[in-house]
């Protein structure tokens, strides 16, 4: 068997492990969740977190040791430039708009060098996913989406730069965690006009309760009907499924009593997410019950209750903390407690249906940041793609040293450590991106799809 065929087969067992279904599946239709990540090697490593830390454990991804030593924290698990992005503190129910980590769902207690590593593979994906799209050897994410041919892109060497200029701002902000360990309260909320993310930061706060475009753009009005006399989400076929009446009543009953106020509608939510999109998901309106209309809107807003499932570092990796041992729906929660300042107001956990649920609400002015946010147009060939990276470096660092906030010694480990380690780990992820570039091949091979 050629080393082709051996790392086909290995993609193959890890993709059918998690997923429930081959790729190679020829008797019922792939899953929606492999033809996503067979778009192109960034959207593939999003999917497909489960592979990297098997290829860890295998040794596919060496990763230098001496990181390995840095005291364990709260981890996000599945690290990508992708999975961070504005939105307000508490939920919908506060007005500050902040930029951070907002996934969790393979959160734990682990080795903070995965993080690393696994965003600044996903920084050279990043890169090259947005130089495909530029020279036409990618196609968007969706059809009739923008055609970004020709448009100015990052540069072929900006990808090691900005993973570089992660680890800077990674240990510039443990340096000043160090200097006041106050600073763990604090949180990234000044982006000056100059900056790659003061835009959506802008387009963020006019979505916020009482902003500009809070009856327009904010996740609430795009998902349910504004002017509807009673509140209801959206017909929207692509995105929301209508329930019978007695699996409506079934959620009603076990999820109400989390709720903060009156559930107005529920709903089967459609294809969200990436690694998670075959989990199922459900989102319930909440507002008072004597709803009078867009007047009242600010007092509405949605939660979502999400099947969740162990996290992907914790099948090879089940000795990390004691921690680990929670249920995945009270480990994800947990988590995020620690690493986010204030989090969801709403922020729970339950069991229905033999399995567990994340209970949280959503965000009326979360946005995220796709690839094409921060590795396309001047800005971002101008330097932005790595002013990107040292942001996220910063946020990062925030959140891993929040695992511990009586002391220092993780940030002073950091300090200590990085410096000395980072040409091998930029090495080790330069390569791995590689490796994940040829996976992406492989998975199409496995469809039946030409790339």
């Amino acid at each position: 068997m050629t080393l082709a065929e051996n790392r086909s087969a290995w993609l193959e067992t890890e993709l059918t492990r998690v997923d429930g279904q081959s790729p190679r599946e020829t008797e019922t239709a792939p899953l929606g969740k492999h033809l996503k990540m067979a778009g192109n090697p960034f959207v593939f490593l999003r999917g497909a977190a489960q592979l990297f830390y098997a290829d860890i454990n295998a040794g596919y991804l060496n990763l230098p040791e001496a990181l390995y030593t840095l005291p364990k924290t709260h981890i996000m698990g599945d690290c990508h430039t992708s999975n961070f992005g504005f939105f307000t503190e508490e939920g919908s129910h506060g007005d500050r708009v902040v930029f951070a980590p907002n996934d969790f769902d393979d959160a734990c207690v682990g080795h903070a060098v995965w993080d690393l590593a696994r965003y600044a593979v996903s920084l050279v994906l990043c890169a090259d996913y947005c130089r495909g799209l530029s020279e036409g050897t990618y196609q968007p994410k969706e059809a009739g989406e923008k055609d970004y041919t020709g448009k100015a892109s990052v540069k072929a060497g900006s990808a090691e730069q900005a993973v570089r200029q992660f680890l800077k701002g990674y240990q510039q902000r443990c340096e000043m965690l160090i200097a006041s360990p106050d600073y763990h309260q604090q949180v990234l909320t000044d982006f000056p006009d100059d900056h790659i993310l003061s835009k959506p930061f802008h387009k963020a706060k006019a979505r916020a309760a009482g902003g500009a475009d809070f009856l327009f753009k904010s996740s609430l009005a795009k998902a349910v009907d504004v002017d509807a006399e009673a509140l209801r989400f959206r017909d929207r076929a692509d995105k929301f499924k209508r329930l019978n009446a007695d699996e409506y009543a079934a959620l009603e009953q076990a999820f109400a009593p989390y709720m903060d106020d009156q559930v107005l509608d529920i709903v089967a939510r459609l294809d969200a997410g990436t690694g998670s999109v075959n989990m199922s998901r459900y989102y319930l309106l909440v507002g008072p019950a004597d709803y009078q209309g867009q007047q009242d809107l600010n007092l509405c807003h949605i939660v979502e209750v999400k099947q969740q499932r162990k996290a992907a570092p914790l099948f090879y990796f089940t000795d990390l903390s004691p921690v680990n041992r929670l249920n995945p729906a009270h480990l994800t929660l947990e988590c995020q407690r620690r690493m986010q300042r204030f989090p969801d107001l709403i922020l729970d956990e339950a069991e229905y249906g033999g399995g567990h649920w994340l209970v949280r609400s959503r965000h009326h002015a979360k946005v995220g940041l796709d690839p094409e946010n921060v590795a396309l147009g001047k800005k971002a060939r101008k330097g932005g793609f790595e002013e990107y990276a040292a942001t996220c470096g910063h946020a990062l660092a925030l959140a891993h040293g929040r695992g511990d906030r009586r002391s220092v010694r993780y940030e002073q480990a950091v300090v200590k450590l990085l410096p000395e380690q980072t040409d091998a780990f930029v090495t080790a992820c330069l390569e791995y991106a590689q490796q994940a570039k040829d996976d992406w091949r492989l998975l199409n091979q496995m469809l039946g799809q030409e790339v």
